[in-house]
Parts: C-alpha cells; structure tokens; sequence
C-alpha cells in the first residue's frame, strides 16, 4: 500500500507522523514530500505525485488536511485539518523557522499577504462540488483539546458522519495515532 503523507505548516516529510504511520502500517510506503509554502506550488507537487505514484491513501494534517481535501477521489484522512488557513497565515507574516529538518536544508520561509490572499482564493469553493461518493472517501480525526484549530462542525457540515474525536491536541504523539487512528486506517482499507 502506498500512503501520500501531507505535513501542516512549517513542517516538513520528515514530521514524526510520517514515521509513525511507517512503522504502524505494515507493508505500506509513506511518500512523504516537503511541500512548498506557495499554493500554487504545493498542489501542484501533490497532484503530481498522486498522478505519478497513485497512493491508496492520503494523511494530511492540519494545512496538509486542506490539501488532502483537495485531492478528490483519493480515500484520504484529515487529521485537526484547518480549512481557513488564510486566517492563521495573517496572523504570522514574515519570516518563520521550519520545525521540523527540510531536505533541501531550508530553516525559514515567507510568508506573505499575497500568499494569504492566494489561500483565502482556494478556501472559498474547497466543498463545492462534494459528492456521496466522495463524502464516503473522506475521513476526519479531530483532537478535543486542539489548541490551534477546530474544524470539526465544519467538516461534519460537509461530511455528516465521517469525523472522530479522540483525546489529545493540535498534535498527535505515536500512542494517539496507534490507538486512534490505525484502527479505522486498517478498517477503511479493508473495505476499500
């Protein structure tokens, strides 16, 4: 099984998530790329690797849950997804550290009013257009003490049924994900 993993802002491929899910999803590959802060750039490197790779699933979280989203057809897990991401980018303009290493060995990026301004482009039609089919593709895990973002009403606004809470904040630890969310991964997969 092939795993597309999208880490949230100011992270990168190598944000612990992606090695909990290699080492918790037996067999599968976890293609886990550093996405560029630019949106344009960013989905177009996601929806380049899901035409050249085909991943089974996809994990985003946080801003990575706004770009799986976006990737229609794909079974796909959101994970504390931040569907206005526009709004916490306004609230930190300038220059930012990576917190977690890059491959390309980048420590800071920008973020500026015109990257705002794009997102808050791509947030407005991110539900049109949903269908059943898709709806049933789309899983949602949301933390009841996340401390950044909650986007839970919205997304059963849009996904009626599809979306767990578990205990925890903005940033699942390997217990969390082991308990939490490996369980409905391996269901979701086995029906799939």
């Amino acid at each position: 099984m092939k795993i597309l993993f999208i880490h949230g802002l100011a992270s990168s491929g190598a944000y612990k998530m992606a090695s909990s899910l290699r080492m918790l999803v037996k067999g599968s590959e976890v293609i886990a790329p550093d996405v560029p802060i630019d949106p344009s750039d960013a989905l177009d490197l996601l929806e380049g690797i899901c035409r050249d790779e085909d991943p089974d699933l996809v994990v985003g979280h946080s801003l990575g849950g706004f770009w799986a989203q976006k990737l229609r057809g794909r079974r796909k897990f959101l994970v504390n997804p931040d569907f206005h991401v526009s709004r916490l980018l306004r609230s930190k303009t300038g220059v930012m550290e990576y917190l977690s290493p890059r491959k390309d060995g980048a420590l800071t990026f920008e973020i500026t009013e015109e990257i705002c301004d794009r997102y808050e482009v791509l947030e407005g039609p991110q539900f049109d257009g949903l269908t059943g089919e898709e709806t049933a593709l789309t899983t949602g895990f949301f933390a009841d003490h996340d401390e950044m973002v909650d986007c839970f009403d919205e997304f059963e606004r849009w996904y009626p049924g599809r979306g767990h809470r578990y205990p925890g904040t903005h940033l699942p630890n390997y217990p969390q994900i082991k308990t939490y969310f490996l369980p409905v991964i391996l269901d979701e997969i086995s029906h799939k």
